[in-house]
């Protein structure tokens, strides 16, 4: 199999079930005779494409296993790309305790390069070096030949990001890194050839920043889990500062798993540490990484995989009654059946977490009775309505059909729909004198996006609030442009002809995913 050996190592559920982190030592395993069956790799070795370690070492040829090698085209068609991601895929299905040494070589490959730049968004911010995706592009083999050659020489340096704010639907800020273009595109390099082996993998409830998983996936699983298995209980928890609090050391240990290739480990740690520039000071962080960059959901999913992902898969084969779990990023739901086995897991959550220097959000993290028995449950101990929940923008609850079945309602969450509003009062203000036609196409799109992410079946009601919101705000301004106030029977006209009437894009959960 090209691009990967088998090296000995513990499988990964086995290792990550002892959270003191004592297996993770470096102490070689002895194969029942009393002998290491531990392969050391020399640490002056280079892990190059072209010849192996202990043939860079001694001056020897070529053994003739590695011949074919030599044979290759300095750059891989896109073709040849695929079919050796195949390879490296099936070879990773096939065997979980394989540990691949020679990745380094896809990244490094111009066209694996050149999809990464095609991928990149054309309008994203640059960098601190200022550089463009259209200014890259003016010589784009040029260009990409140079960064292949740098990357396969080690002359590759990543630039510090830039740090950028973003405001939140809370009133407060996010703060996320524009790496430079170049780091982008290697960095998406790097996420398709990693995907290879980690897709293999992630386990099936983690949905976020996956290929073909997107936020709807995992509402649809959320939805179907909740309304078939018999949950008594959602346990709906946020971990604090995620991407600022993820330890690298652990990081690191973790992807040493999977990957042997040193040279792909050295590329990530780079990143890691090329630290964050902000008002001209270059910030040098110790832990946590950089959100913004292709490269850092990639490392969150493989952190949380260890930490999260497997320990609670073999957890929760020791618990009584139905328990589903979604996870997407750092933001995850768990549905348990039983309130006494909800409590005790949420505490050894939080002891879990801490051990890999981890904490839940204490404002963000809710244990509440939710399912299809807990209505009647809350009725008969006289007690109000369910709590609810949210998850990924919608508020989650519990509801009925006509015929009385139990089913999950999925409305638009308030805080985000008054935080959109007041978004689009600012930009409305700032359009003040532009025609009726720039204005009307551009609130055709507000509302042509909001619908296509919040279309879902049962959440009309709240679309079309979303709509009469947006007029309201359309009228305010239109009126104001002159001493002529607008009449509301012309603005129906420019209502009529721009703003579309909320519509549903999306099918019922049970119709797109089965549990």
């Amino acid at each position: 199999m090209r691009g990967s050996r088998e090296v000995p190592c513990p499988p990964a559920a086995e290792v990550l079930l002892d959270a003191e982190g004592s297996t993770m030592d470096a102490k070689p395993r002895t194969n029942g005779h009393g002998k290491s069956d531990r392969r050391v790799v020399p640490e002056k070795s280079p892990n190059k494409d072209e010849r192996s370690s202990a043939e860079a070492m001694e001056g020897r040829r070529l053994a003739k296993r590695n011949s074919w090698e030599r044979d290759q085209h300095r750059t891989q068609s896109r073709e040849e790309l695929t079919a050796a991601l195949s390879r490296v895929r099936e070879a990773a299905r096939r065997n979980k305790a394989e540990r691949f040494t020679a990745l380094f070589h896809h990244i490094a490959d111009v066209e694996c390069l050149r999809q990464a730049y095609w991928e990149t968004k054309p309008g994203a911010a640059a960098g601190v070096d200022g550089m463009t995706w259209q200014q890259f592009g003016e010589d784009l083999e040029g260009n990409l030949r140079d960064l292949s050659e740098r990357l396969r020489k080690g002359a590759y340096r990543p630039k510090p990001v830039r740090r950028a704010y973003i405001p939140k639907a809370d009133g407060k800020v996010r703060p996320l890194g524009v790496p430079a273009l170049e780091d982008k595109i290697v960095q998406r390099a790097a996420v398709e050839v990693l995907n290879a082996v980690y897709e293999q993998d992630f386990v099936g409830f983690s949905y976020g920043f996956r290929p073909r998983r997107k936020q709807h996936n995992a509402l649809d699983a959320l939805s179907v889990g909740l309304e078939r298995r018999k949950v008594g209980w959602v346990l709906d928890a946020d971990i604090r500062g995620f991407f600022d609090n993820l330890n690298r050391e652990w990081l690191m240990k973790f992807l040493e798993h999977r990957i042997a290739d040193r040279r792909v480990l050295r590329l990530i740690q780079k990143w890691l540490r090329a630290g964050v520039l902000e008002d001209g000071k270059l910030i040098e962080e110790e832990k946590g990484t950089v959100q913004g960059g292709s490269i850092s959901p990639l490392l969150a999913n493989v952190y949380l995989h260890y930490v999260f992902d497997l320990w609670l898969n073999q957890r929760r084969k020791k618990m009584n009654g139905d328990v589903i779990v979604v996870r997407y990023a750092d933001d995850f739901v768990i549905g348990i059946r039983y309130r006494n086995e909800a409590e005790r897991l949420l505490q050894e959550l939080r002891e879990r977490f801490a051990k890999f220097g981890l904490e839940l959000h204490p404002d963000k993290t809710r244990l509440i009775e939710f399912g299809r028995f807990a209505e009647r449950n809350r009725r008969e101990r006289g007690e109000g309505k369910p709590e609810t929940f949210n998850f990924l923008g919608f508020t989650h609850i519990c509801g009925s059909t006509k015929k009385g079945w139990f089913v999950v309602l999925r409305h638009t969450m308030r805080k985000k729909m008054v935080a959109k509003l007041a978004d689009l009062k600012e930009e409305l203000q700032q359009r003040w004198h532009h025609p009726i036609r720039e204005q009307g196409s551009y609130l055709k799109s507000v509302l042509d996006g909001h619908y296509r992410y919040y279309g879902v079946p049962r959440n009309r009601e709240k679309l079309r609030g979303f709509r009469q919101a947006v007029i309201r705000l359309w009228w305010q301004v239109l009126k104001r442009r002159s001493q002529r106030p607008l009449k509301w029977n012309q603005l129906l006209t420019h209502v009529r002809r721009w703003l579309p009437d909320p519509r549903i894009y999306h099918p019922y959960p049970n119709e797109r995913l089965h549990v």
